[in-house]
């Protein structure tokens, strides 16, 4: 595995690597071995875009030095559990998104319906995830102004990611569509719906073309 695991404060052991695919290969790798029983003792695991945080851990200088020897596989298919979000394909830049694309309106919603997503992680808000897996060519930039106030349950791209906003909040991403699921509720647990590891679908339940244009 092409990984550095480096010593954090005296509890932790920060894994760098090389890429996306390959963090959340190796953040799927240790839910698996947590699961199974072979993990040493590890409180927290947090997974970034590059990198992957084992919190509470017993011997860090072991564990580094275990790790950088594990041979770790592609991300298997249909690893962890799995949520579907309706969702209003009816946001402000659908129009705009499916121009970037070079397709219709109506064949942008297909795109984005047609892929499994998985929370490659989580950050920016409560309940806010990272969603990985369009194909790299439907990529979109975020936008040149940043609205001030994005609504709760929008839908949303930016780069290679599709997130949910939990709550109202300014944000610079192209906003497709909006959903009624509630992606953060501290009575529920966990309290977020979106976890690193879960799979997502999205289902159209209808498309607005005169408001993305």
């Amino acid at each position: 595995m092409n990984a550095r695991a480096l010593r954090v404060g005296e509890r932790a052991v920060l894994v760098e690597l090389a890429g996306g695919p390959e963090t959340e290969a190796f953040h799927a790798e240790l839910l698996r071995r947590r699961a199974a029983g072979t993990l040493p003792a590890v409180r927290e695991i947090v997974p970034a875009a590059r990198t992957v945080l084992l919190d509470g851990v017993a011997d860090p200088d072991r564990l580094a030095a275990e790790i950088t020897g594990w041979d770790v596989g592609p991300l298997p298919a249909r690893v962890g559990r799995a949520v579907e979000i309706p969702v209003r394909y009816d946001g402000p830049d659908l129009g705009e998104v499916a121009a970037l694309w070079g397709v219709s309106v109506e064949a942008a919603v297909r795109i984005h319906t047609a892929a499994e997503f998985r929370v490659a992680f989580c950050g920016f808000a409560p309940g806010f995830g990272y969603l990985t897996g369009l194909d790299g060519r439907y990529g979109v930039p975020r936008r040149a102004t940043p609205r001030t106030a994005v609504p709760a349950g929008s839908v949303a791209l930016a780069g290679p990611y599709t997130g949910v906003y939990p709550r109202s909040s300014p944000g610079g991403w192209q906003l497709i569509g909006t959903t009624d699921a509630v992606l953060w509720d501290r009575a529920r647990e966990p309290a977020a719906l979106l976890t690193p590891g879960t799979r997502v679908r999205f289902t159209a339940t209808g498309v607005t073309t005169e408001g993305g244009r």
